[in-house]
C-alpha cells in the first residue's frame, strides 16, 4: 500500500500524520455512509441551499445524539454480530437500542390538563336552533327510466 503526498520538505511528523490520516478516512467514509444511508442525509430533494444548510446541521445533530447515547444504549445486537465492549457501540446499534433510551432519561414535565371539561352544551339539552338544512337540487331534468334515456340517445 503506498501513500503519497507532494510537500516539499515534509518532516518526519508530517509523515507520521498524514499516515493517520490515511487510517481515519474509513472513519470519515462510514460516517458519511450513515448520514446518507441511515440518517437520510440526501433523501430530499430540497432547491434552497439555505434549508440544505439547515438539513446538514439537523443529520450532523442527530449523529452527535447518538454518540452522546452510547452509555445509556443497550446492546441489541444480531445474532451474528460480536459483543461490543461498553460504551464503544456503533451508531447503528446506538440507533437501535435508542427507543430503551427514552425510559431511563429524565423526562420534562408534560403540558398541564385542565381540571374539568370546557364548556359545552349541557348532557340532555336539546338544540336551541337546528342546523339549516339546503336541497341538493338537480341541474338537468332526466327520465326517470332507463328505457326512456336509450331511445332519446340512439
Amino acid at each position: 500500500m503506498w501513500l503519497w503526498c507532494s510537500r516539499t520538505g515534509a518532516l518526519p511528523q508530517d509523515a507520521g500524520r498524514l499516515w493517520q490520516a490515511f487510517l481515519r478516512r474509513f472513519d470519515r467514509e462510514h460516517t458519511f455512509r450513515l448520514f446518507k444511508q441511515v440518517l437520510g442525509w440526501t433523501v430530499p430533494k430540497i432547491r434552497d441551499p439555505h434549508a440544505a444548510d439547515r438539513r446538514a446541521w439537523i443529520i450532523i445533530t442527530c449523529h452527535a445524539q447518538l454518540r452522546l447515547s452510547r452509555p445509556l444504549a443497550a446492546d441489541l445486537r444480531r445474532p451474528w454480530e460480536p459483543p461490543a465492549p461498553p460504551g464503544r457501540l456503533t451508531p447503528a446499534r446506538v440507533r437501535r437500542g435508542f427507543r430503551n433510551i427514552r425510559a431511563k432519561a429524565a423526562q420534562p414535565a408534560g403540558a398541564p390538563k385542565p381540571g374539568k371539561p370546557g364548556p359545552g352544551r349541557p348532557p340532555g339539552s336539546g338544540n336551541r336552533r337546528p342546523a339549516p338544512r339546503y336541497d341538493v337540487g338537480k341541474t338537468t331534468k332526466r327520465e326517470l327510466t332507463l328505457k326512456a334515456r336509450r331511445e332519446r340517445a340512439g
